[in-house]
């Protein structure tokens, strides 16, 4: 805008100027109409935002609501990250609206509100009964064909192709499926997760056969593992219903074998895609391999390839195993794979993103040295953390990172730390790399150290003794556990940590049994503290049964009981345990006096302190478990038929537990909500969930 004062004319200008007191001062006139300019520019900038205000994309935060109100805009939570903006989710609510009532909006509005992968469905699209003449559907047979396979394979599932008869009760209480009025709404709520270039695990095999052939297993850890669909993703907008191959559904064996028969047109094998193997370093074709049944009855081996066959592999991807023949002479060639594994969350190390959790964030004074790195370096991984401490006197802070997804076997770890220092010992991001220790990893440090993991899989444990390596000094180093696994075992504990004064620190991870002194300090958030069993000691004391030191758990599951001196605070967590000695509690804080138990499950007979909102064990709301086995797909996930005092008894509507981050009830709260809004009248829709 032009000033005022330069519209004057020129002679009250220079009069202006004369009465300044100063050469470059501003005179009486100058003053006020600058004066004048500013409420001008305020009238201006207010009638512009006016203008703003009028339109969703540049008005104003507080209008928001407003023109949401306006076009009838029903708010959500918001949790998953398609609808986290009330901005762009009245945006996007008039090309919605356009779309109103048919089966595809439906199906994005269940993927964008949930984040998980979703299939909407016309239910009455199967009923078997008499066909309206003008509208035939000549798929849908009364009687089932058997030798359409897939018919078979997809029954009673979100891609049901058999012909049902009519099911009265209501579909959104879960009672009925197939009616009329039904829309269904499938929902994969685990989510698919890469292992990419993983050493498969060579075992020894059960059967008669083992002479015939060499037995793998996908899992790093050698456990039976399903093998999970990379989902193929739809775009932005969804223009066409999705299929098996676009949701995070288990792979099934009948699934693969027809996609290797496409050879190079396989969609589910190849690099990229859900699977791939790797023999000598060479990506195996689709035609070298065969898929088969290899699980057993109790853990057997069972059509094991023989030496002279045709393939080059056999594979079984609903347990997780690889056969290869066995090789005419000579060493076989090394096996590795890449595929994906289920689970629930982004916890306890995977190749998701990490890197804002990291200790180390390669700033100034910091350092970053990969393993495996420069041979002339280091060559084991013991010998990476020996280099990264004789770097701690010239920086203070260090990092060994490990680059890839491979597995490691190592006879032990120790890792001695000088004071005001930090090493953290991690997976790069994008990796996800197990280690296999014959003996344990060693903590000790002096005042105001750290040793901080992050994204591993350790099938080992973490020992803090009460001294440091000299026997003379006192060990006063502090642990942080982040995105790891520590395996559980009913053997040894996870963590033993004898030195008094200690604090550890966990988030997002699977730890065993705990064993520590009573003056360690230990806060746990959004992870899973597995004992292998109810009766088990999952926290204690050194010995076993008397109190460790002071616990705060919040948004945690515990399976195992537990004894400290106090419980400082446990939130929004699942205690599920048993006495399993008579007289003990299976929850017991010698301090009652302090702390508190809020918005948690707790067994019967539990010792605590102040309770608030709690649900006790025994009464008619019980948590009902999914999988309390490791590497599980479901592992301590809830299932959704238990009570809502459970499973939306947290502080914020959540479930307890570990995955109460996720806010699984709140996300399907919001696609209810939108739902009712985009649903043809005269319908009912029901959210049934596929894992």
């Amino acid at each position: 805008m032009t000033k005022l004062f330069e519209l004057l004319p020129a002679l009250y200008r220079l009069r202006d100027s004369n009465l300044a007191q100063s050469q470059g001062a501003r005179g009486p006139l100058a003053s006020l109409l600058m004066l004048v300019e500013e409420q001008f520019a305020v009238l201006s900038e207010n009638l512009d935002q006016l203008y703003d205000d009028q339109f969703i994309e540049t008005c104003a935060p507080w209008v928001i609501p407003y023109i949401g109100d306006l076009i009838g805009y029903q708010a959500v939570n918001g949790i998953a990250p398609a609808v986290s903006s009330p901005r762009a989710e009245i945006a996007n609510t008039i090309s919605f609206r356009r779309r109103k009532g048919t089966v595809l909006a439906m199906e994005q509005l269940a993927r964008d509100v949930t984040g998980w992968g979703a299939h909407a469905a016309e239910l009455f699209q199967v009923l078997a009964g008499t066909q309206y003449m003008n509208h035939p559907r000549l798929h849908n047979h009364y009687a089932p064909d058997l030798r359409l396979w897939k018919n078979r394979l997809y029954l009673n599932s979100a891609f049901e192709r058999t012909a049902h008869t009519v099911e009265v009760r209501r579909i959104a209480t879960g009672g009925g499926r197939y009616n009329v009025q039904n829309i269904g709404i499938f929902v994969w709520s685990l989510n698919a997760y890469s292992l990419t270039l993983s050493p498969a695990t060579a075992v020894p095999p059960t059967t008669s056969q083992a002479a015939a052939a060499l037995c793998f297993r996908f899992s790093p850890l050698g456990i039976d593992m399903p093998l999970f669909n990379n989902p193929v993703s739809q775009g932005a907008d969804i223009t066409a219903a999705s299929g098996p191959i676009n949701v995070p559904a288990r792979l099934r064996r009948l699934i693969l074998c027809d996609d290797l028969q496409k050879g190079a047109d396989a969609a589910y094998y190849g690099e990229g895609n859900s699977l791939a193997l790797y023999l000598g370093g060479q990506l195996l074709n689709a035609n070298q391999i065969q898929v088969c049944n290899l699980s057993g009855a109790d853990g057997s081996w069972i059509n094991l390839p023989a030496a002279n066959s045709r393939y080059l592999a056999s594979v079984d991807p609903e347990s997780g195993r690889i056969a290869l023949p066995a090789p005419a002479s000579g060493t076989p060639p090394s096996l590795q794979t890449s595929f994906y594994y289920g689970f629930n969350a982004d916890m306890a190390g995977g190749e998701y993103a990490r890197q804002s959790t990291f200790a180390i964030q390669t700033t100034q004074g910091e350092e970053v040295w990969p393993y495996p790195g420069n041979p002339a370096q280091y060559s084991t991984l013991q010998d990476a953390i020996a280099f990264a401490l004789a770097r701690l006197p010239v920086v203070g802070r260090v990092a060994v990172e490990i680059t890839n997804s491979g597995v490691y076997t190592v006879p032990a770890l120790t890792v001695d730390l000088p004071s005001n220092t930090t090493i953290e010992l991690r997976a790069a991001d994008g990796s996800r790399p197990t280690l296999i220790l014959a003996g344990e990893i060693t903590a000790s440090g002096a005042a105001s150290s750290l040793l901080a993991l992050n994204g591993l899989v350790i099938q080992s444990g973490v020992h803090a003794p009460v001294d440091r390596p000299d026997g003379a000094t006192p060990n006063q180093i502090s642990l942080s556990v982040t995105h790891c696994t520590l395996v559980p075992n009913s053997s040894q504990p996870s963590l033993l940590l004898e030195a008094p004064g200690l604090r550890l620190t966990v988030s997002k991870s699977i730890l065993g049994a705990m064993r520590l002194s009573g003056l360690v300090t230990v806060t746990i958030a959004d992870s899973i503290l597995d004992a292998t069993s109810l009766s088990a000691v999952a926290y204690s004391a050194l010995d076993g049964s008397g109190a460790g030191g002071a616990l705060t758990m919040t948004g945690c599951t515990v399976v195992g009981r537990i004894h400290a001196t106090l419980l400082s605070l446990v939130s929004n967590s699942i205690i599920w345990a048993s006495s399993g000695v008579a007289a003990i509690p299976p929850v017991w804080s010698d301090r009652r006096q302090a702390g508190c138990v809020r918005f948690s499950y707790l067994p019967e007979g539990s010792v605590t302190p102040g309770q608030f909102e709690c649900v006790q064990q025994g009464s008619q709301s019980q948590s009902l478990f999914v999988s309390l086995q490791y590497g599980d797909p479901g592992y301590s996930k809830l299932l959704t038929s238990t009570p809502d005092a459970v499973r939306r008894g947290a502080d914020d509507g959540g479930e307890m537990g570990a995955f109460h981050f996720l806010l699984a009830p709140l996300r399907e709260n919001d696609l209810r909500v939108r739902l009712r809004e985009y649903i043809p009248a005269g319908l009912e829709f029901g959210i049934i969930y596929e894992n």
